[in-house]
C-alpha cells in the first residue's frame, strides 16, 4: 500500500512535518512512514585518511582515525533512530497514528526514489538543519521536488487543518491533470478552492471556466481570480488577503536554461511561503 512519507531530520521543523503528514495520512486513509536519512556526505561509510598524513606516519594512527569516524557514524545513526522513535511516540499520543519507521544511510533523494513504489505523498520541511530560523529554503527541497514523481507537500509553520485552497492555474497540461487530482482526492474533500491566474491570456478564460466547473462538480466551491503583475508577489498577496491556508501549484514549468537566467517561480514561491505548498508533478 502507498504511504504518506514524512522526511524528518534534526531541524526544528520535525513536529510540523509530522503533523502535516499525519493529517494527510488520515485524509487519504493511507499508512504513514517516517523516514530519516543519514547524509553520507557528512557521515561517509568509507574514509580515505592516507592523504592526511605524511610519510612515516604510523599505521595505528590511521586505524584510530578510521575507528573515530566509524564511532561518529554509529552515534549519528543512533541519534537518528532516537529521533524517529520520539516522533513516533508523539504521533501515537497526539494523533493516534502508528507510523512505520525507516532509516537509511546515504543520499536523501536516492532513498526517496528507492521508495517510489511505496509513496503516495511526500512531506518535507521548508528549512533543514543548515538554515534554522532563516528565509532560506533547505538544500534538499529543490532536489526532491525536481527529482521525484510524486506530489510533495512542503510544510511551513505550525500545522492547522486547511480550510481553503489556492491553486496557481497556468493552463498547462500538467496543471490540468493536477486539477483533476485535486478535484477528486480525499485530501481536500469539500474545501473551497480559489483558482488564481496571473498574466493569463484571453483564450485561457474557457479553461478557467472548465476548471471551476470541475471543482464545483466534485464538491469544491470555486472562486476564479485573474491577476496582473509580478507572479510571485501577486499570488502571495492574494493568499494573504484571502486567508488561504494552503497553496497548490505545479513544479518547475520552465526550461532549466530559462530558470538559470531568471530563476524559478516554484523556488521563489516556496522561499517566500508562509503557508504549506503542495507541489504537483
Amino acid at each position: 500500500m502507498s504511504h504518506v512519507i514524512a522526511c524528518i531530520d534534526e531541524s526544528a521543523a520535525v513536529d510540523t512535518i509530522c503533523d502535516h503528514a499525519a493529517w494527510a495520512a488520515r485524509q487519504l486513509n493511507a499508512p504513514l512512514m517516517l523516514l530519516h536519512v543519514l547524509d553520507e556526505a557528512r557521515y561517509p561509510t568509507d574514509t580515505n585518511l592516507s592523504g592526511n598524513l605524511g610519510l612515516g606516519a604510523r599505521e595505528t594512527l590511521l586505524e584510530e582515525l578510521a575507528e573515530l569516524d566509524a564511532r561518529r557514524n554509529r552515534l549519528a545513526l543512533e541519534q537518528g533512530r532516537a529521533l524517529l522513535e520520539a516522533a513516533r511516540d508523539r504521533l501515537v499520543a497526539a494523533a493516534e497514528v502508528e507510523p512505520v519507521l525507516r532509516q537509511r544511510h546515504g543520499n536523501l533523494l536516492e532513498a526517496v526514489r528507492g521508495l517510489d513504489d511505496e509513496t503516495r505523498l511526500l512531506v518535507i520541511g521548508k528549512q533543514g538543519t543548515d538554515h534554522p530560523g532563516t528565509g532560506q529554503v533547505g538544500d534538499n527541497v529543490e532536489k526532491l521536488i525536481r527529482g521525484v514523481e510524486r506530489p510533495v507537500l512542503v510544510a511551513v509553520g505550525a500545522f492547522q487543518p486547511p480550510a481553503t485552497l489556492m491553486l496557481a492555474f497556468d493552463n498547462s497540461p500538467s496543471m490540468r491533470d493536477g486539477l483533476r487530482l485535486i478535484a477528486s482526492t480525499p485530501l481536500f474533500r469539500g474545501l473551497p478552492c480559489h483558482l488564481v491566474q496571473v498574466n493569463g491570456a484571453d483564450r485561457d478564460e474557457e479553461q478557467l471556466a472548465w476548471a471551476a466547473r470541475l471543482l464545483e462538480d466534485n464538491g469544491h466551491p470555486a472562486t476564479v481570480a485573474r491577476l496582473k503583475g509580478d507572479v510571485e508577489a501577486s499570488l502571495h498577496g492574494y493568499q494573504r488577503d484571502n486567508g488561504i491556508d494552503m497553496v497548490v501549484m505545479g513544479a518547475y514549468g520552465h526550461s532549466r536554461i530559462r530558470e538559470f537566467l531568471i530563476g524559478s517561480t516554484t523556488d521563489r514561491m516556496i522561499r517566500q511561503a508562509r503557508v504549506p505548498h503542495l507541489i504537483l508533478r
